[in-house]
């Protein structure tokens, strides 16, 4: 592994170590989850579940494809917990799934994404470009609450924030 790699996963794991999943911040700490596993390449391991038992007859590939997979679970796991404050992290401390985590994650904090994702799109249809103000702000702090109901797994069509957009431009005389 280079050096340069090697600085890349410690300056991306440090955004996850910086902020703690508290429970009030699961969104973030979940987006900067996914953005270290991927950078990595283990992101797979939140979606695909590792067979429980090989066969004895297994391929030596197979074996090595099981064997990389359990050692990532491990390694993802481990920095799930590692980056939750201590009541999380007893929590969960005896679930072996980082599927399970962010299951369980997920169905603790949905609310929050709920109230997120309402007051962004009430925000956004409330935007309107105040009379005689320059609109490329305006547009830029649309497109920041577009971009938050894409996070929030929330996605708009582009055309549809075209028109949104163009809408609240739309000066009332």
């Amino acid at each position: 592994m280079s050096k340069t790699t090697h600085q890349n996963f410690f300056s991306l794991r440090s955004v996850l170590e910086k902020d703690k999943l508290n429970g009030s911040n699961f969104l973030d700490w979940y987006r900067n989850l996914r953005i270290v596993l991927k950078q990595e390449r283990k992101d797979y391991v939140l979606e695909k579940v590792l067979p429980e038992k090989l066969r004895s007859n297994a391929s030596h590939a197979v074996y090595d494809a099981w064997n990389k997979h359990y050692n990532d679970v491990v390694d993802v796991r481990c920095l799930m917990l590692a980056t939750m404050n201590s009541d999380l992290q007893k929590q969960y401390e005896n679930v072996a799934s980082p599927i399970e985590i962010i299951t369980s994650l997920k169905a603790m904090f949905q609310e929050q994404a709920r109230t997120e994702r309402y007051q962004t799109v009430k925000s956004l249809v409330e935007c309107k470009l105040p009379k005689d103000a320059p609109v490329s702000p305006h547009v830029i702090k649309m497109m920041g609450y577009i971009d938050n109901l894409r996070r929030l797994d929330c996605p708009i069509s582009q055309e549809l924030a075209t028109d949104i957009i163009l809408r609240s431009t739309v000066v009332k005389l």
